[in-house]
């Protein structure tokens, strides 16, 4: 990808789309065939490469396994994903009513000896060590394992979420040999988030939101770099920056056409925006079909880099859409109405449903609100969040459109 390749003219990128059908035109046949003859020639070894993982010592591959989809009928997929190399397993207890971890058990009852070869992680909601226990117990029976690799608090905000009480429990959790690593997940303020955990000095790792649009700000760049100095594994997600191609926007046409002359998707190439960053450890990304698996491996195992043309064009490209893209800002829109509206998360919600295709898990997060707290928001006047906003998004239009399309 080190050349500068000629437009791609809407038509052409239509014609792209009406020969491979347009749910399957981010796998080109040319990806397709790449990845099985590959696969088809591995013992199982693993292709997808690794990076450590902060001061753990763990080698993990920089491409993971996002578990938010029906894994008890995808078990294929799962002994694929290792003979891939695709061995950092995500999910958590609440994921698809808690079939995830329920699949990932029935994994590795039938193929035991596949459990030590699996970085395995999952998460928690519940603050109170007590909750905390009472999880790690059930996440333990349900994926017929007797350990989890990375333990992860699940979403938080702020780091002050992260207090002793945590951190003496983690303590506890890894002498009794229930977990080996600490950390927690965030979609929100992440950057404030990362900063904190490295002046804590015993985070060992952290999944946050991290993408071509995020990638590039300051605030990121110095919050990613602390971690890395700290000696904290960090893990990207949400690393689509807003999801598919869209059809009706000549920027997105424009940019998907320049990376499918080039043999890739866009999807395989934010990926590979990501790994740009040799601090970033893995990518966790949602691959509910072998399809979706052997295309995000097939980028992951080749070495071609983007070139300076391509990451520009990225940079170029967040910049001309960011009021499509929430950045998960939250202390400065929810403190806009004075915390009476859990902005981002009606902003992931709307994520999920319309650029990642999952209208159900949309749903199930955006239940988790009171009904009478949702009919009060929607009578809210947001209009100083939206001054506010870096990215300028219509958060009132988008907060009424969330409470209709999801209720």
């Amino acid at each position: 990808m080190s050349k500068e390749k000629p437009g791609f003219s809407r038509r052409d990128f239509l014609k792209t789309a009406g020969a491979a059908g347009i749910g399957s035109m981010f796998l080109p046949v040319d990806s397709i065939a790449k990845i099985s003859g590959q696969f088809s020639q591995t013992t199982g070894a693993g292709l997808v490469p690794k990076r450590p993982f902060g001061k753990t010592g763990e080698n993990i591959p920089i491409l993971g396994l996002g578990g938010m989809f029906d894994i008890p009928s995808n078990q294929l997929l799962m002994k694929q994903a290792v003979k891939l190399g695709v061995t950092y397993w995500d999910t958590a207890d609440c994921y698809e009513g808690g079939n995830s971890e329920k699949g990932i058990g029935m994994f590795f009852e039938k193929f035991p000896e596949e459990r030590k070869k699996v970085f395995l992680v999952t998460k928690s909601d519940s603050r109170d060590p007590g909750g905390m226990t009472n999880l790690l117990s059930r996440s333990l029976e349900k994926m017929k394992t007797s350990y989890i690799d990375l333990y992860f608090v699940h979403g938080i905000r702020s780091i002050d979420a992260i207090d002793k009480k945590l951190k003496s429990w983690a303590e506890k959790a890894k002498a009794n040999n229930k977990i080996r690593f600490f950390g927690f997940s965030t979609h929100s303020n992440m950057e404030e988030c990362l900063t904190g955990a490295a002046r804590l000095g015993w985070i060992d790792g952290i999944m946050m939101t991290y993408n071509f649009r995020l990638m590039h700000t300051d605030d990121m760049k110095r919050a990613v770099e602390a971690c890395q100095k700290a000696g904290i594994g960090l893990t990207a997600m949400k690393t689509q920056g807003g999801g598919q191609v869209k059809i009706s926007s000549d920027k997105d046409l424009q940019m998907a056409g320049r990376f499918l002359k080039a043999g890739y998707t866009d999807k395989q190439a934010k990926l590979k925006a990501v790994w740009e960053n040799p601090y970033i450890a893995s990518i966790c990304s949602q691959m509910p079909s072998i399809n979706i698996l052997m295309s995000n491996a097939s980028a992951a195992i080749d070495k071609t880099r983007l070139s300076s043309v391509d990451v520009d064009l990225f940079r170029r490209y967040a910049g001309e859409t960011t009021g499509a893209y929430c950045m998960g800002c939250t202390s400065i829109c929810e403190s806009a109405v004075a915390g009476t509206a859990p902005v981002g998360d009606l902003m992931r919600c709307l994520m999920y449903s319309r650029n990642y295709n999952e209208p159900g898990w949309a749903r199930e997060l955006f239940n988790k609100i009171p009904v009478t707290e949702r009919e009060r928001i929607q009578n809210l006047d947001f209009s100083i969040a939206e001054q506010k906003c870096p990215q300028k998004i219509e958060i009132g239009k988008l907060v009424m459109e969330a409470c209709c399309e999801l209720s």
